[in-house]
């Protein structure tokens, strides 16, 4: 940490296996601007840490003893503690990301993730943003394809308050576009996309972009195989 910079990302580990978590200690402890003040090794730990600690960032795992990390990263989410989940999974374990992504996680990646992608993501969900990868996204929707609304079915009230432009933007999210790639192809600035992605949010009751990708693709204004 340089002089000036702010407090270092306060982040709880969350995994029921010691080996891994000594790996994440290892690579997220090489960075000066990331803190680990934590360790849990299964689900009720995770949140009985989260509201003792109040971290920035719990990196949850998915599949833990006593409670899953869909269970915990719920209960921490309905505490309302200041404090966001993210994910690691597996491909064989998809089926719990989709509950995790509803309970309120703010992002998902898979446990294979490079260093780099791993901190630039707990960065991000620090900074009060969403980590979206959207091949596993897609294949994740692709998977439960068959649950999700006809496209030609009456979409929910809470879309009509979108303006047209607003619903364009959401589209590109749901695809997993950034707000700089959606300005690059609306022609418009950085600026006014994060103007619009932001009452897109506030006006659907939205906590972030995850759950708007959520929402697009479950109200089906996006579909996967779109």
């Amino acid at each position: 940490m340089t002089e000036g910079t702010t407090r270092p990302v306060r982040v709880l580990l969350a995994d029921d296996q010691p080996l891994l978590r000594t790996g994440f200690r290892m690579v997220l402890g090489a960075e000066d601007d990331l803190d680990i003040i934590a360790e849990a090794g299964d689900g009720v730990e995770a949140v009985d840490l989260s509201r003792r600690l109040l971290p920035d960032v719990v990196l949850m795992d998915i599949r833990m003893p006593r409670m899953d990390g869909v269970a915990a990263t719920r209960a921490i989410v309905d505490a309302r503690l200041p404090v966001r989940v993210l994910i690691l999974t597996t491909f064989d374990l998809d089926e719990y990301v989709v509950g995790a992504l509803r309970a309120g996680a703010s992002g998902f990646l898979a446990k294979d993730v490079p260093a780099e992608d791993l901190v630039t993501g707990i960065r991000t969900v620090a900074a009060g943003e969403a980590v979206v990868a959207p091949r596993i996204l897609k294949r994740l929707l692709d998977r439960f394809a068959d649950l999700l609304p006809d496209p030609s079915s009456t979409p929910p009230k809470a879309l009509g308050s979108l303006t047209d432009r607003e619903r364009e933007v959401l589209v590109q999210v749901a695809r997993g576009l950034s707000n700089a790639e959606i300005a690059r192809a609306l022609s418009v600035s950085e600026t006014t996309i994060k103007t619009h992605v932001g009452h897109v949010l506030t006006k659907l009751g939205l906590r972030d972009r995850v759950q708007a990708v959520v929402l697009a693709y479950e109200s089906g204004l996006v579909r996967p195989r779109g």
